[in-house]
Parts: structure tokens; sequence; C-alpha cells
């Protein structure tokens, strides 16, 4: 007997994708109310402006073009982006090691400061509301963890 087309697999039970769904950018949102409005910084950053930095200092240097490559904009957007980052004293611009026509970009110590603060902040946060929940509930969201990692890489 061959195996079915899908290897096996059926289609989700109905409504699990948009209970996920909201589920997912509830916790979101609510993860989202934790930024503070500037931290020090002039201005609060956007999101894209945190996902930009975030992705420097998680990933290591990268030229502005790998940069908006991986966040998935327009090179004029990530342009502004780094503009407003560099401004604030949040990223470093310095030579390519081997291309002297490119920058590479990295988090200075105030960046990586401030991006370090905001995941406690919202760590702290997450985790009393674990705490809130029973063991079950606990390790049924423990092994969810990789599953829901695994469909945000896809």
């Amino acid at each position: 007997m061959t195996p079915p087309p899908d290897g096996g697999r059926t289609a989700a039970a109905p409504g699990l994708a948009e209970q996920l769904r909201i589920s997912i950018a509830r916790l979101s949102r609510r993860l989202r109310t934790l930024r503070p409005a500037g931290d020090g910084v002039p201005g609060p950053l956007s999101l894209t402006q945190f996902a930009a930095l975030a992705a420097i200092e998680r990933h290591g240097s990268m030229t502005p073009r790998e940069l908006a490559d991986h966040e998935k904009v327009q090179p004029p957007s990530m342009t502004r982006v780094i503009a407003f980052l560099e401004e604030r004293g949040l990223l470093a611009r310095s030579p390519h090691p081997t291309d002297g026509r490119q920058v590479v970009l990295s988090a200075t110590a105030a960046g990586a400061t401030l991006l370090r603060d905001e995941r406690r902040r919202k760590e702290a946060w997450l985790s009393q509301r674990l705490g809130e929940l029973t063991e079950d509930e606990q390790e049924i969201l423990r092994q969810a963890a990789p599953i829901i990692d695994k469909l945000s890489r896809s």
C-alpha cells in the first residue's frame, strides 16, 4: 500500500488553526505592551527597528543588505531603520573587512542593554503568568514550545 501524498498527515482539526492564530496574536500583543516608551532612548522604537537591532545582536555583524534580506524588507526601508538606530547610539557602522564599498553593522553596548532589558521584562511577565498555571498546563506548554517554534520557521 502506498502512503498518501501528504505523508499520512491529515488536515488540522477544524478550528485549530484559527484558535492558535488568535491565541498567539493575543500573547504577542500583550508582550508588546510591556515595551517601554523610550527606555532612555529619545523616541520609542518601532517593531521593525527593534527587530532589526535584535537580528544584528543575535546573529552578529552584517551588512545593511544582509539585514534587509534577513528582515524581509526593501533596502531603502532598512536604510531608514539603520539611520534611526545609529542616531540613537544603538547601532554602529564599521568598514567591511574585505569590501571597501560596504559597511558592517553591529549593536552597540547601549543597543545590547536595551534588548537585554526588554527580554528580561517580557520573560519576567511571562514567567509570572506561567506560574499561575497548573503543573499539567505548564508541561503541555513545555511540549508545545518546540512545535510552535517549528511552525514559526516553516
